[in-house]
């Protein structure tokens, strides 16, 4: 098990099991069919992720450098939590970009699903955390990563 620190923008507690981006994720073009199609499952449909596309990322924690394109962003996230789609938590190995906070911070209060979300993880992070692995977040910002 590997603990690492971060900061806490969205404050919870979850575990769930690790899905894993090295690439900025796009948020709109990965919800954007689930959200159109009721998809609980949420299933990524962004064709240029090679690490997430068809993959699902309900009930998951998505591991994640940052968010990318559209300023729909924000507004993506929060519409997944409000359907009830949503990651069970968003972990940035970089400084979180204004409208993915703005989507986790009006997850979390809008919609009776947390979404604890925690940036500034590191490079060694990401480059640590592999699909499937178990990934715990605690109050203060502390992510603890393991292996089934």
């Amino acid at each position: 098990m590997r603990e690492f620190k971060g900061r806490v923008v969205v404050p919870g507690t979850a575990t769930a099991p690790a899905l894993v981006s090295k690439e900025g994720f796009n948020t709109l073009a990965s919800f954007q069919k689930s959200l159109m199609f009721n998809d609980n499952k949420a299933t990524c449909s962004d064709q240029n992720n090679k690490d997430l596309y068809q993959r699902e990322m309900a009930g998951k924690a998505l591991c994640m450098p940052q968010t990318i394109g559209s300023t729909t962003g924000g507004m993506v996230l929060f519409c997944a939590s409000s359907m009830g789609v949503s990651p069970t938590c968003l972990l940035f190995s970089k400084p979180i970009d204004s409208l993915a906070a703005a989507g986790a911070i009006l997850s979390d209060i809008w919609t009776d699903n947390n979404l604890p979300t925690i940036d500034n993880l590191g490079e060694e992070f990401l480059d640590y955390v592999k699909d499937d692995m178990i990934v715990e977040i605690l109050e203060d910002g502390i992510v603890r990563v393991r292996e089934e």
